[in-house]
């Protein structure tokens, strides 16, 4: 099948995630490409099915009742390229994030190290680092290589030696690798990334070829204060896809359609948010969440710097006994915005871990869902950022640095009832600092894009210069060390109508101001008390253009990190304050 085409109008994309199946189509309108439609159905990879083809095939009939257009041909096959008759698409893309989570052996010469990086580098697709060895490992050799065929992982991830560094004892995990991949059946066997002193890449060819399918990528460590997940991320991503094609019926087929670019969800999703570091504020990074029932996933990018984070076990699906272990039940009912007793919240946790598909059906399950998802975010952004650029544009040791714009995609924030509710979850779960934009994906489109990216490059760009993306609103956040009450902040608005509006801000409030939606207006800021607004340094002001959001703009000087009461119902009523002050 000839997945190019001169000059084409079209292009599909199949989203399989853990929970629905999204065929969506872009489209050359007046000149441009365009969102078109989406098309929906339950993923079914699991039982009954346990085939994500029938998944693809409902989709695709929504998407063609949707618009009307036949896709499908009588030989159940895509019709590609596009027909005179309106009929078929030019170009084909797909992104999957469904399925367990990767089982991967993490191994490395030092645990606070190459190990570490190692296990980095293994977060930056859907999985789980199930078992860590490195020379601190005071198991025996032979306790070692046990756990290792106990736990036959789908991929192991071997780092150690900086660049002209260490040999021999890389050497030795080298050959403990290929000892347990030749012990296991050859089905069995994982796929094996060596990430290490790249001096030593002949010599660990020469030893794991032979056991496993070996793939050496750049040295994560090449220096002990040096760290480079980046150069690794497609050698991952293609032990995803590899893995995936052996693992689900249907993906392998899937994967053909494609032309063998099928990618994780997550790491198409970061390669929007890389494109779009390259065209915004070079001093500020750019910030994207996704929120799923697989995983939360946090894409940051700096200058074109990527850093990912994919965390199954922050996901609203089946990982949420796991967000249940790393952090207490109050983290995530301290963000209730009414009262609900543990034990109930503890059975929507559970229950929404067996029917992830579930949608809350009362005001006490939704606070439910996007309190877990309020701290779902806030875990996951507390561990990507270790691998955040040290030079970032941090206001303060400990916060979120300067990022431009914040984009946030995944149902729980697509489909709240109000606008209100998604802009609030965001500003509690990422609390950004300074001057940022928060825009919400609410068609899911950011991982289609990255994928077709692959393929047509100006689609991608097209696409998001369009209105397709929701602005929520312009978002000003103050940092400053002052007492509840006191005036930290003196603005001044000016329309284009000529018209003005003056205010002074003050500490632990949450302010909404009345800018129409894609209307601009300049904004004149003087931090007090020596607030920083990310202008230069604490005290230090200027004037800014704004674009008015869905919801206008918004000053949340409610403190960096934000601090809720320790009364359950102080915080109840702050909360109700809060969605009012947003329109409810």
């Amino acid at each position: 099948m000839n997945m190019l085409h001169s000059e084409p109008d079209s292009l599909l994309a199949l989203d399989i995630g853990e929970v629905h199946t999204r065929a969506v189509l872009f489209e050359v309108v007046e000149g441009r490409y365009r969102f078109l439609a989406v098309g929906t159905a339950p993923t079914t990879a699991a039982a009954p099915y346990h085939h994500i083809g029938e998944g693809i095939r409902l989709a695709l009939d929504d998407l063609q009742e949707v618009t009307g257009r036949r896709l499908v041909g009588n030989d159940q096959r895509l019709i590609m390229p596009g027909q005179g008759d309106g009929s078929g698409v030019d170009q084909f893309v797909a992104t999957m994030s469904a399925g367990p989570p990767l089982k991967i052996a993490a191994i490395g010469l030092l645990e606070d190290v190459s190990l570490a990086s190692a296990c980095r580098l293994a977060n930056t697709t859907y999985a789980q680092v199930s078992e860590r060895l490195s020379l601190n490992d005071h198991r025996q050799p032979e306790e070692r290589l046990d756990a290792l065929l106990k736990l036959r992982p789908d991929v192991i991830v071997l780092a150690g030696g900086t660049e002209g560094g260490a040999s021999d004892s890389v050497v030795r995990l080298v050959d403990s690798v290929a000892l347990a991949c030749s012990l296991l059946p050859r089905e069995a066997r994982p796929e094996v990334l060596f990430a290490g002193n790249q001096a030593l890449a002949e010599q660990v060819r020469t030893v794991v070829k032979r056991q496993a399918n070996l793939t050496i990528v750049p040295n994560v460590r090449p220096a002990l204060e040096q760290e480079q997940i980046d150069p690794a991320h497609p050698a991952m991503a293609e032990a995803f896809r590899v893995v995936r094609s052996r693992q689900i019926p249907g993906v392998k087929e899937l994967d053909a359609w494609t032309g063998r670019r099928l990618l994780p969800s997550a790491t198409a999703f970061g390669r929007v948010v890389r494109f779009l570091s390259r065209v915004y504020d070079p001093a500020k990074g750019v910030l994207g969440i996704d929120v799923g029932a697989s995983a939360t996933s946090v894409a940051a990018a700096f200058d074109g710097r990527l850093t990912l984070g994919v965390y199954p076990g922050l996901g609203l699906g089946t990982g949420l006994p796991e967000l249940l272990e790393t952090t207490s039940l109050e983290s995530i009912t301290r963000w209730l915005p009414q009262e609900a007793g543990s034990d109930y919240v503890r059975d929507y946790i559970y229950n929404k871990t067996l029917h992830p598909a579930s949608l809350p059906v009362t005001a006490e399950d939704l606070a439910i869902e996007q309190a877990l998802a309020r701290q779902a975010i806030r875990s996951a952004l507390s561990k990507v950022s270790a691998g955040f650029p040290k030079d970032a544009a941090y206001l303060r040791s400990g916060l979120l640095p300067g990022m431009e714009p914040v984009l946030a995609s995944g149902s729980v924030l697509a489909n709240a009832p109000t606008l209100g509710q998604s802009l609030l979850l965001l500003l509690d779960a990422v609390q950004p600092v300074g001057v940022t934009t928060l825009v919400l994906d609410q068609h899911s489109l950011m991982a289609p894009l990255g994928a077709a990216a692959l393929v047509n490059p100006a689609l991608v760009v097209q696409v998001l210069e369009s209105s397709t993306f929701l602005n929520l609103a312009t978002i000003i956040s103050p940092v400053a060390a002052a007492r509840p009450g006191t005036p930290i902040l003196r603005l001044r608005l000016a329309y284009e109508s000529g018209e003005e509006m003056s205010l002074d801000i003050k500490q632990g409030t949450l302010e909404a101001l009345p800018v129409p939606p894609g209307q601009p207006a300049r904004l004149r800021l003087q931090p007090l008390h020596r607030a920083d607004v990310g202008m230069g340094g604490p005290g230090r002001g200027g004037s800014v253009r704004v674009i008015g959001g869905a919801l206008g703009v918004v000053i949340d000087a409610r403190g960096r990190p934000l601090r809720l009461p320790e009364d359950a119902g102080r915080r109840r009523e702050l909360f109700k304050k809060w969605l009012w002050t947003l329109g409810g």
